[in-house]
């Protein structure tokens, strides 16, 4: 059984950071496609960043720059920094495994965390 447990959420204010991380079992990260994907009230889910096998990385343009994603495979863990917060990224984030296609589309991945809120205030 595949189980994802995501921490780090919160509050915070615009311009400041937030490290998410996400702790897989039941599967080994550094062979997989870790992703992130995010969720606004009445959006629909989008892509965020994902990092797979060969440690190549992947990250929507409204993040580019500002985000980082990282595994450390001895923890199975993976993380998400993000930096420079803005408003926008105010969501419920989800880390994700299972990648059978391409990286961008939630519907691509079969395993997912519970989700994290950010609260990113102005």
């Amino acid at each position: 059984q595949v189980q994802l447990v995501e921490f780090g959420g919160g509050l915070v204010q615009a311009g400041g950071s937030l490290r998410l991380s996400c702790t897989a079992s039941g599967r080994t990260v550094s062979s997989d496609t870790m992703g992130w994907f995010r969720q606004a009230p009445g959006k629909e889910r989008e892509f965020v960043a994902a990092i797979i096998w060969s440690a190549t990385t992947y990250y929507a343009d409204s993040v580019k720059g500002r985000f980082t994603i990282s595994r450390d495979n001895a923890k199975n863990t993976g993380y998400l920094q993000m930096n420079s917060l803005k408003p926008e990224d105010t969501a419920t984030y989800y880390c994700t495994l299972g990648r059978s296609g391409s990286v961008y589309y939630a519907e691509n991945y079969n395993y997912w965390g519970q989700g994290t809120q950010v609260t990113v205030s102005s």
